[in-house]
């Protein structure tokens, strides 16, 4: 099988929107059919509008929101590096609606976190994230910190009693994550191969630029961690699992694409360094990319593994 099998006829890279400092965090509204992503540098959130283009600022003092994911229920969970928490935007979906995020955790027993990165719910309701400290290290993504709890972790969170449980405490500078279609395997991206103190860099620590798999035992533990596939030019930052299983991973080159057992399909290429994706579109099937500086599209035939699952899907 290759990529062409995964593409749309015809399927062509479009570049729909511009202007932009580092482009992330993106999530496909359906309610709304608009893509919400994040300007880290300039602390912005921006919505751009299938129906007729338009860019519109949501908030221009956004504490440094990075990934984010529709929940089941139509809101919009996100990781802001400047609260160093999750956080959740309930009235996403409603046209109209302020944005108005609340923080759902920002310690881990007595302490803060680092700068929560990337999240993903599962369909049990529990919310899981990385943890890495871009947002304490980089001045131009979030507000100097330490690392308070001395490591970067990937952690679980159950809203039902407010517990947060580390599920993965083996990757340098988790990044990136998802679920396969069945929630059996969890998936980590490790971006070490970028270290957040770029000038002072920990000595002996690894320098990754790959994703992990992890079998999900019993809905709640992360157990026989490997490293599924190594990505290269750059690194996997954001990526999304499609409802086959395969993996759309960033790059510095373009979209690379995985199958469950980590075989490489093919490539998109694309002329800016890319920070995330995620499926969406009318019906769920154009892939947007937060690239660099700008958004770009491109049609499949794939939808997200979750997408069955969004308020709104057809």
């Amino acid at each position: 099988m290759t990529i062409s099998r995964l593409l749309a006829p015809g399927a062509r890279l479009e570049k729909v929107a511009s202007g932009f400092t580092w482009l992330e965090g993106p999530a496909w509204i359906p309610a709304r059919g608009v893509l919400r992503v994040s300007d880290i540098p300039g602390n912005r959130v921006i919505e751009y509008s299938e129906a007729d283009g338009a860019v519109t600022e949501v908030s221009a003092d956004a504490e440094f929101t990075n990934g984010r994911t529709l929940a089941r229920d139509g809101s919009v969970i996100e990781c802001s590096h400047g609260r160093r928490a999750v956080q959740i935007d309930r009235a996403a979906s409603e046209p109209g609606a302020a944005y108005a995020p609340e923080v759902l955790v920002d310690r881990f027993g007595e302490v803060r976190l680092n700068s929560p990165n990337d999240v993903v719910e599962k369909s049990d309701g529990t919310i899981w994230f990385t943890d890495p400290s871009y947002g304490i290290k980089r001045p131009v993504e979030g507000h100097a910190g330490e690392e308070e709890y001395g490591d970067r972790y990937v952690f679980r969170v159950d809203p039902a009693d407010g517990s947060l449980t580390p599920v993965v405490i083996d990757v340098e500078a988790p990044n990136g994550i998802a679920f396969s279609p069945d929630e059996s395997v969890l998936y980590v991206s490790d971006s070490s191969l970028s270290p957040a103190d770029e000038q002072n860099p920990p000595p002996g620590r690894p320098r990754g630029h790959s994703i992990h798999a992890y079998d999900v035992v019993e809905g709640r533990h992360a157990k026989n961690g490997r490293e599924l596939v190594e990505v290269s030019p750059g690194l996997p930052d954001g990526f999304r699992v499609d409802s086959e299983g395969n993996l759309w991973s960033s790059s510095l080159s373009g979209i690379q694409v995985f199958t469950p057992a980590g075989e490489k399909l093919g490539e998109i290429p694309v002329p800016e360094k890319i920070a995330n994706c995620t499926f969406g579109g009318a019906d769920g099937s154009t892939l947007y990319i937060c690239a660099s500086t700008s958004i770009y599209r491109i049609r499949t035939r794939a939808r997200d593994a979750a997408a069955d699952r969004w308020p709104g899907a057809r």
